[in-house]
């Protein structure tokens, strides 16, 4: 064989294979974000297509991350040589979605019963906190406070009097609107749940608005969770008092947010909360890993551009890449992010949570009390000005001189606030988390579609509300979304309603 017969041919096999003739290679998507919804859009992307020989299968899937770790706005800090989380810490025992996750990546779920449930048992544990045990704090004394908890050595049958001595301090104070709370956020969460129905009951949706209007949530984004829950007959005593110490608690604010933000956040007080043994980020990396999705850590995107038939991603690093779809999965509001041609996303501000950890222990005379064993495991603050932080919890108990806290505020504490506030301090770790949208209504949101072709925006829903659930729930519509705009590329390529099976794995939780 003469040699440049033999160079031709080596040359040719070195080429990579193209598709025959008709087939279409599966569109590339990109994903900016690996927090819970960067994961989770990849994982039902695949999920749901990669199920028929032949059909359209998302799996070239690759996930950017600007920080060196998976998870967002999920993760954990080392205090004492304990691990605790630091980001969105609670998951309530009707997200399907997480728990879903948890038992198909082998993940265990730790109980964190909510502290503000009289019904939450005390451990048996001397390093763990009781649960149950809270005081209402106005900046100078505790205007309500439960019982202390019962000694580990204590029988079930007192257990079971403390329990009832709660509740019955609850509603003394607070009455039947303890119940209408209960029945308003009842309401809330059935509603929620229509987002798990099938997909022969379930539209795709383009918009934020369709979404909320479909399972009749939009109407509590329109008014104040203060609002709402006058018409729903809270007494005006436990809108200021109790309500406003979980929202404060849950999202930095005050009732004057939204109702539907502040539903979820009411939500996070009840019973059966829980997250994953080792960290909630673990979620979003056993996600990727799963999906198999290509992920570049230490990658912002700084542009994102239209070339006409893809989009070009260009790092922060020189780096470019090309896609036929970009899911942005990060909230835009503090990042610069060019487009072109340009998107419009309305004016949102980001509510920064400040977090404390503290070794050490509380200084009995800040609070007005004789020693620090009287304060209670989780010190909520009512809406006041003067107030510096929103709540101190207790992590661990070491012993009555040493313990480890969680301080959440609205903005950082100082050392010299510390010393106040703390008679001993071993270590101090703080952490400024831009941690969900400031809500105001009535919220105006953002485009899922934001220029009408490939180009998709997760955080858009983060309008309604924000946890880990809702960025799932808000991912899966991405998913669909994603799938149904791609659904013509091959006559092969199989409706989304047809892999609906896939889906029904929630009902069997």
């Amino acid at each position: 064989m003469d040699q440049p017969l033999l160079h031709a041919l080596l040359l040719l096999a070195a080429l990579p294979l193209l598709p025959a003739a008709g087939a279409l290679a599966p569109p590339g998507v990109c994903v900016v974000g690996s927090g819970i919804g960067g994961a989770s859009v990849a994982y039902f992307l695949k999920q749901y297509t990669c199920v028929e020989k032949g059909g359209l299968c998302l799996d070239d899937i690759r996930i950017f991350e600007r920080r060196g770790r998976v998870g967002g706005r999920m993760a954990t800090v080392t205090i004492g040589g304990d691990t605790f989380e630091a980001g969105a810490s609670i998951i309530h025992p009707k997200n399907l979605h997480a728990r879903r996750f948890a038992s198909l990546l082998g993940l265990n779920q730790k109980t964190k019963a909510s502290k503000l449930d009289p019904k939450a048992n005390a451990s048996s544990s001397s390093s763990s906190p009781d649960s149950s045990w809270f005081g209402v704090w106005d900046g100078e004394h505790f205007v309500f406070k439960t019982l202390p908890p019962p000694s580990s050595s204590s029988s079930t049958i007192y257990r079971k009097i403390h329990e009832l001595l709660n509740s019955l301090l609850l509603f003394r104070r607070y009455g039947f609107s303890l119940l209408r709370m209960e029945r308003f956020v009842k309401t809330t969460v059935e509603r929620f749940l229509l987002y798990y129905q099938g997909f022969e009951s379930r539209p795709v949706f383009e918009t934020v608005e369709d979404m909320l209007k479909w399972s009749n949530l939009y109407g509590l984004t329109r008014r104040t969770l203060q609002v709402e829950l006058a018409d729903a007959g809270l007494s005006p005593l436990l809108i200021s008092e109790l309500v406003t110490v979980i929202t404060r608690i849950n999202y930095g604010q005050n009732v004057s947010i939204s109702g539907l933000a502040g539903a979820v956040s009411l939500a996070g007080s009840d019973s059966g909360l829980w997250s994953v043994d080792g960290g909630n980020w673990q979620l979003a990396a056993g996600l990727v890993k799963y999906t198999n999705a290509t992920l570049y850590l230490h990658e912002e995107i700084d542009s994102v551009s239209y070339s006409g038939s893809y989009y070009v991603l260009n790092s922060t690093k020189g780096n470019s890449y090309n896609c036929e779809a970009t899911v942005i999965a990060t909230p835009l509001d503090e990042l610069n992010i060019t487009f072109d041609p340009p998107v419009l996303v309305p004016n949102r501000r980001l509510q920064h949570t400040f977090t404390t950890f503290v070794r050490g222990l509380l200084n009995p005379n800040y609070f007005g009390v004789n020693s620090a064993s009287e304060i209670p495991s989780l010190v909520g603050t009512v809406e006041l000005p003067d107030i510096p932080f929103s709540s101190i919890s207790v992590l661990k108990k070491y012993s009555e001189e040493d313990m480890t806290y969680k301080v959440f505020s609205r903005a950082p504490l100082e050392d010299v606030l510390l010393d106040q506030i703390f008679s001993t301090r071993k270590e101090v770790i703080r952490i400024n988390w831009p941690a969900y949208p400031h809500y105001e209504a009535p919220e105006v949101f953002a485009p899922i579609l934001l220029d009408g072709i490939h180009l998709y925006y997760i955080n858009s829903f983060e309008s309604a509300a924000s946890t880990i659930e809702t960025s799932a729930v808000a991912a899966e519509n991405v998913a669909r979304l994603i799938i149904s705009r791609f659904s013509g590329l091959s006559s092969t390529t199989p409706s989304i309603s047809s892999i609906s099976d896939q889906d029904n794995l929630h009902f069997d939780l």
